[in-house]
């Protein structure tokens, strides 16, 4: 098949650029020829929070990426949408994260499907983290610009269904993030972070905003503290402040957590991503709402456990007890889960698990997903 996709990718970073390019990548291995058609304007500058929406590395060689697309220009939408009826291309995919958006990848959906190409959503949300009044709207216009849905969790096929009862739907989990490299030894990957051995390392990895409850897990380690002799047990946060980091260092002072945190608080660029997951013991997602995170898949492919909390689709995919922990939305249920990893050491029991379950989560199963082989 003819394959368009329509989103992230480079030279912007970021996991939806990630997933995109890894997808494309799939779609080469199955016969199937791709162009991606990533934006010339994402977002303006003072909607974006972080330091740069641009990557440092080299453009990849394997893909066919065009710029072309500019978020907030209707004429351009227009143009664009003109551009993809003309490919004919059969599957037009976009993947969705926020009713902002909608406006510009709903128009030109609308113009490309006057050719006969099938629009596929893969949807990260559709009721976003931090809503706005005009949202609603703003999904439906997307909404009703799609043929067929792809849903990475349960929670999210709900919220979908919430505006169309009709059009086919699939729930797929999302797929290993493999692109990253294979794991280092820990040793290595402590030296070349800079950090002590024989400690016990907790990873808070992405970027930081406030709904994924880093707040919550220092107030967990502080308790956990108080409990006993857990100085071996350290916190890394890696990634960029989405918001004010301001808070979180106040919030450092007052739980007297100096020297228990490393903070590493720039992007984390896609060659360094193995170091932190090679050197951590376990990585933490105490958010306090989610749909799917790409961050298990990740720790998934590095077989790292998980401490997640009981939101969104994360429990759906790390079966408590099993590959990880699964915790409510509370430092005290966080800290009994940090303090049972550090007394009861099961790593090797979690280890296998994660392998039998990371079976689930290929790119392939995502490939039948959209070109529709999976109902």
């Amino acid at each position: 098949m003819k394959i368009v996709l329509l989103g992230t990718a480079w030279p912007y970073r970021g996991g939806l650029a990630a997933y995109n390019e890894r997808l494309a990548r799939q779609f080469q291995r199955e016969g199937h020829e791709v162009e991606i058609l990533t934006f010339t304007l994402q977002y303006p500058n003072f909607l974006f929070p972080g330091k740069t929406q641009y990557s440092d590395a080299p453009a990849p060689k394997d893909l066919l990426i065009r710029r072309v697309l500019n978020s907030i220009n209707p004429f351009n939408w227009l143009r664009v949408g003109r551009m993809v009826r003309r490919m004919k291309a059969d599957r037009l995919v976009i993947k969705f994260w926020i009713p902002l958006m909608a406006p510009c990848l709903g128009t030109v959906a609308r113009i490309a499907k006057r050719s006969g190409v099938q629009v596929v959503s893969i949807l990260d949300n559709v009721i976003p983290h931090e809503p706005k009044p005009w949202d609603k709207w703003l999904i439906r216009y997307f909404v009703r610009s799609v043929d067929r849905f792809v849903a990475m969790s349960q929670s999210v096929l709900d919220d979908c269904t919430r505006f169309d009862t009709v059009k086919p739907k699939v729930l797929t989990p999302h797929p290993l993030y493999d692109n990253f490299g294979e794991s280092l030894p820990r040793e290595e990957a402590l030296r070349v972070l800079g950090l002590k051995p024989n400690m016990i390392y907790l990873l808070f990895f992405g970027f930081i905003r406030d709904y994924k409850g880093l707040d919550l897990l220092m107030r967990a380690l502080a308790l956990l503290k108080q409990r006993g002799d857990y100085s071996r047990v350290k916190l890394i946060v890696a990634g960029e402040f989405y918001n004010n980091g301001e808070q979180y260092a106040e919030l450092e002072k007052q739980l007297h957590l100096e020297g228990e945190i490393i903070w590493r608080t720039q992007f984390i660029a896609d060659d360094e991503v193995r170091n932190y997951f090679s050197a951590c013991d376990m990585v933490v997602q105490p958010y306090k709402s989610a749909t799917q995170s790409g961050v298990t898949q990740i720790a998934y492919h590095f077989l790292r456990p998980m401490l997640v909390t009981d939101v969104g689709g994360l429990a759906e995919i790390v079966p408590n007890g099993k590959v990880g922990y699964v915790c409510k939305v509370d430092e005290g249920s966080i800290a009994d889960a940090l303090q049972d990893f550090c007394d009861n050491p099961k790593q090797e029991r979690f280890a296998n698990h994660l392998l039998h379950e990371r079976e689930k989560y290929s790119w392939t199963r995502m490939v039948e997903a959209i070109l529709g082989q999976k109902e």
